[in-house]
């Protein structure tokens, strides 16, 4: 059986993986199971989860090794000190080429989330869209995007408010495709005296094909 992930980094601290699209880290959906198939398959011990991405996200993702460093890469999340970056795709031009998506997130039907026009607690998300052409040349828009929050399903929500639900995402309204296109692209931090920086385009989804997306190598919006 092939493994739901690869391999990206390893340090004396954490692991760097690639999670395939369609393999789920959540509790509720047996995450104990999913980090213990990593650790067994890396050698390691015991493996923490540091963050999670949602079933139908691929990309970069943070296993510790210890509970102390779970816990130091854990407070670098909540004190916003790791900047993460993700590449979506979607068959609808957003209301706006770029920028801010702000407001309260609420429950709403079907396990879904949806945004309001609220900023007690807001979800902040900024983003970047250009021009992309798809696996059989279909007009498509290819997002860059950089949450400054974790809310659950943020970027998804986000994207479906400004008129561009992500490909293959059914939840929010998004066309049927071979997967759900939401790809963590890189992550950046400081951690023991050293700075990380990953960038890992998606290796997994027929319509990343085009190259527009190339030009954000290195995103730092």
């Amino acid at each position: 059986m092939t493994a739901p992930f690869s391999l990206v980094f390893q340090h004396n601290d954490f692991v760097i993986i690639d999670k395939h699209p369609g393999v789920s880290v959540h509790k509720d959906d047996n995450e104990t199971a999913f980090v213990s198939d990593v650790a067994i398959k890396l050698g390691k011990e015991k493996l923490y989860l540091v963050h999670r991405l949602d079933k139908k996200t691929s990309g970069l993702l943070i296993l510790a090794c210890s509970s102390e460093a779970a816990a130091g890469l854990s407070a670098l999340f909540v004190s916003k000190d790791i900047e993460k970056y993700y590449l979506a795709l979607s068959a609808k031009k957003p209301k706006k080429k770029q920028g801010l998506v702000l407001g309260d997130m609420e429950k709403a039907r079907r396990g879904a989330w949806k945004l309001t026009s609220g900023k007690t607690n807001p979800a902040v998300t900024q983003f970047f869209s250009t021009a992309h052409t798809g696996k059989n040349g279909e007009p498509l828009r290819a997002l860059l995007c950089k949450p400054h929050t974790g809310k659950t399903h943020q970027i998804r929500v986000a994207m479906k408010s400004v008129g561009a639900p992500l490909l293959g995402d059914d939840l929010y309204g998004g066309e049927a495709s071979d997967r759900g296109y939401l790809h963590a692209y890189a992550l950046r931090f400081h951690f023991k005296g050293e700075d990380f920086s990953f960038v890992l385009p998606p290796q997994m989804g027929e319509h990343w094909c085009g190259r527009e997306i190339e030009g954000w190598a290195m995103p730092g919006i």
